[in-house]
């Protein structure tokens, strides 16, 4: 079985390998033809190649950033318009702010209309996490609003993903703001 590092030193090595070759090619090329045609042949086989190892780099860097068993994902959605106004949002894992972001009326349209947004992304080990989400806006009768909602996160070796929900409630016609995890 290959090892994480193996696996890296492998593309380390074939990037390379993909950077030589085509040079060395182009310079028999070059030698044997001395048309234009053989070197842009080469030129965009390697560009092809860099393409290709730069996909697999970012797809290592993935997995060595967030692995599955560490991963942890927190995103927003907005069934909002009648009584809440967007303004910002403050996330904290265990009482520390990991992400905030103040909106702009284009970005909370955006999330009207049914976007959504990843509030944050990070690494979270195994066990129990209170996540706690901040929202201000502008309420009912434009008053100044705030709410708050915590929720306890068991994490396990999966990966795990939130979402933040803020939804009009119509029974007393307020913004409900919830967390809920993924299956």
């Amino acid at each position: 079985m290959m090892t994480l590092k193996n696996t890296f030193a492998l593309h380390i090595v074939s990037l390379a390998l993909a950077f030589w070759q085509p040079a060395a090619m182009a310079q028999d090329n070059s030698e044997a033809e001395t048309g234009d045609g053989a070197v842009s042949l080469s030129v965009e086989e390697l560009k092809k190649q860099v393409i290709r190892l730069n996909r697999d780099l970012f797809i290592l860097e993935e997995d060595l950033l967030y692995p599955a068993s560490t991963q942890f994902a927190v995103f927003l959605s907005l069934d909002t318009g009648e009584f809440l106004k967007l303004d910002s949002v403050k996330l904290k894992v265990n009482d520390e702010t990991v992400a905030a972001h103040l909106y702009t009326e284009r970005q909370a349209k955006a999330l009207q209309r049914g976007g959504m947004q990843r509030l944050h992304i990070g690494n979270l080990k195994t066990g129990e996490h209170e996540v706690t989400v901040f929202v201000e806006g502008i309420g009912p009768d434009n008053r100044a609003y705030k709410q708050a909602a915590t929720y306890q996160l068991q994490k396990d070796t999966d990966t795990a993903a939130l979402e933040v929900r803020i939804r009009d409630r119509s029974s007393d016609y307020q913004p409900e703001v919830a967390i809920v995890e993924w299956e």
